[in-house]
């Protein structure tokens, strides 16, 4: 026995042995798929695309879900294979159903046949809808918090002003709000354009599941200094010359435009201007300063142009002036009265005597 394990080539017949013995072994149990009969290994694939097969073009499906979770259970070789190559298929095959509601189980192919497959979920609740395209109008929206104290929003448009909304039918007729709300800094004090995504939403403000074509949408957005037109008031200050009646005061600007802060200009109801008589001799047109009231930035007219109707009354130098006696200094004397050829001047004709000069005539006479 000894001599027998001193020859060389016993040993190598017998290491050759050994190492056929272990290679089958070794693939009997690969072949078998499994190292320990006893314990089956088991893992999670989670977030496997869900595949579905439907008429694209005119139906809409609702209720799938776009990923489930695959839990697969046997030998350890096998499932370590499968995680890693991912060369199997999740699915649901739609062709054969009408429009409606329908409940189906999830399938799949291409995993090993020594392996437990389980889905999550295994059955979906689904809706197959016509598809439906509808032109709908945009409304842009801002946060009228941005818009800087004293400044207002004028309006807003979009360009494009619609956009196609392409979904199952009853989410179309579900639609209430297509918005393109603009985002922009705080404190906006002029007119501009940006671009903003459009939401279609339903009557509560949740989005629907819809295609927008475009997706996005430029939008101008028009502001301007805040303003409000107040009635226009003239009041009197000063007391009148000697002499002079003021008839009226009066002007052709009703109304003015003031500008400034919303909590202080809407409290005005009216803009009062001071028109001082004292100094006013003569009827005319005079210019007034419109005053600008505190915390008001501007008004549209700096000043107005006021109507004055004054009758100025007659002085007694000037009536002596008027008969010939005492002329005013400066004063252009009346003309002349031109006499008609054959009339004596200081005379009165016979057809110009009064009653009192006839009474005088005969008096002479007798």
């Amino acid at each position: 026995m000894d001599k027998l394990f001193d020859s060389y080539w016993a040993l190598r017949v017998t290491a050759l042995i050994l190492a056929l013995l272990l290679f089958f072994y070794a693939k009997a149990q690969l072949d078998d798929g499994q190292t320990s009969p006893s314990s089956p290994q088991m893992d999670i694939i989670t977030d496997v695309p869900l595949e579905v097969y439907y008429d694209t073009e005119n139906l809409i499906v609702s209720g799938l879900p776009e990923t489930v979770d695959v839990t697969i259970e046997g030998p350890m070789q096998i499932v370590l294979k499968t995680k890693l190559t991912k060369d199997f298929k999740v699915f649901v095959d739609l062709n054969s159903l009408l429009i409606g509601e329908h409940s189906v189980t999830i399938q799949h192919e291409n995993f090993s046949p020594k392996l437990d497959v389980t889905i999550d979920p295994k059955v979906i609740d689904i809706s197959i809808e016509e598809k439906v395209t509808e032109e709908v109008k945009i409304e842009p929206e801002i946060n009228n918090s941005l818009i800087a104290e004293g400044y207002e929003l004028v309006g807003m448009t979009a360009e494009p002003s619609t956009v196609f909304v392409t979904g199952a039918k009853s989410v179309i007729e579900s639609i209430s709000f297509v918005k393109a709300t603009v985002n922009s800094e705080e404190g906006i004090t002029n007119s501009f354009s940006k671009e903003a995504n459009v939401k279609v939403l339903d009557s509560s403000l949740n989005k629907l599941d819809v295609t927008i074509d475009p997706e996005i949408v430029k939008v101008n957005v028009d502001v301007k200094e805040y303003s409000r037109k107040v009635p226009l008031t003239i009041r009197q200050t000063g007391t009148p010359m000697d002499g002079v009646t003021i008839n009226s005061i009066t002007s052709q600007t009703k109304v003015i435009e003031v500008f400034g802060p919303k909590s202080i200009i809407d409290p005005i109801t009216r803009l009062e201007v001071e028109f001082d008589i004292s100094e006013i001799q003569k009827s005319g047109a005079y210019e007034v300063k419109v005053p600008l009231p505190n915390g008001v930035t501007k008004v549209s007219k700096n000043t107005i142009e006021v109507q004055a109707n004054v009758t100025k009354a007659v002085t007694e130098t000037e009536d002596e002036n008027a008969d010939g006696q005492e002329p005013v200094p400066g004063r252009t004397e009346p003309e002349e009265e031109v006499v008609e050829e054959g009339t004596n001047t200081g005379e009165t004709t016979p057809e110009e005597e009064t009653p009192a000069d006839e009474e005088n005539n005969t008096d002479t006479n007798s």
